[in-house]
């Protein structure tokens, strides 16, 4: 199931591939911000501004080594460390998100504060009590082993430490329509309900300070990707690493935001 997963998001030379997309548009590859990567490198329903909010309930500071589970291309972690001064650890299961992960920070001027890992979520490569903080962001919904996710996250977690998720959870709609940017059928998708995850949060040892539905924000955000994308296509998408079906995964994701059918919610828990 794993190398189902590996094979769904690993596209071969993804690095090259966002290099040459932002060369034809004229950007000068020695002088990048990660303002140039925000179309690609944040890989989750409303990107850099969803992060952002999460990050706000992990009180983060300089002093921080935070942990982000399923790290994708980094995007998320380099914001935290561009924002807040800490040091982001990321792991991920695919090897070519973790490598590209690396190449972009270094673009960027980040690689002091990020380093990226190939490694199961449900199994974490990491001591007990390691990290200040943690945050997973659109990743669980690949994941059948939630518990052990979720316990191993509370492992290598500080006493009183912070762990915020942001996931597609299945909605009330009825079944999701494929493809999606998850998955393009059915067998690596593993939806919780807004009904299991706060039992299978409590079972790991989080206590659950806020919940937060954000589902019409999501729609409304897919709603507009996909006029953009029936208009002018930005110069790096998605699509670099899903292929040209990613046309279609987004315009399923509208349907499925719009006939509630998944939705999207944020956990914010304490270790």
């Amino acid at each position: 199931m794993n190398d189902d997963v590996v094979n769904h998001y690993g596209g071969g030379g993804l690095s090259n591939v966002i290099a040459e997309s932002l060369r034809k548009v004229g950007k000068d590859m020695d002088k990048l911000t990660t303002t140039d990567l925000v179309t690609v490198d944040e890989f989750h329903i409303r990107g850099r501004k969803a992060t952002l909010e999460l990050a706000e309930y992990l009180n983060l500071d300089a002093s921080f080594d935070v942990l982000d589970i399923g790290s994708g291309l980094g995007g998320p972690a380099r914001t935290l460390a561009e924002t807040f001064g800490c040091h982001v650890t990321g792991i991920d299961l695919t090897q070519e998100f973790c490598d590209a992960a690396t190449t972009l920070s270094g673009w960027v001027g980040l690689s002091d504060r990020v380093d990226f890992q190939q490694g199961d979520a449900t199994s974490l490569p990491f001591d007990d009590a390691m990290f200040d903080a943690a945050m997973t962001l659109h990743v669980a919904m690949n994941i059948a082993a939630k518990d052990r996710m979720y316990a191993e996250t509370k492992r290598v977690l500080k006493p009183g430490s912070r762990f915020v998720i942001y996931d597609v959870l299945q909605g009330e709609g009825g079944d999701v329509l494929f493809p999606v940017p998850w998955a393009r059928e059915p067998s690596i998708s593993h939806l919780a309900t807004p009904d299991t995850m706060p039992l299978l949060l409590s079972n790991a040892g989080f206590r659950i300070l806020k919940v937060e539905d954000t589902t019409e924000k999501g729609q409304l955000w897919f709603e507009e990707m996909a006029a953009r994308m029936a208009t002018a296509t930005p110069a790096v998408t998605f699509q670099a690493f899903l292929g040209n079906d990613f046309a279609a995964m987004a315009r399923n994701q509208v349907i499925n935001l719009r006939e509630r059918r998944i939705r999207t919610v944020s956990y914010i828990c304490e270790a």
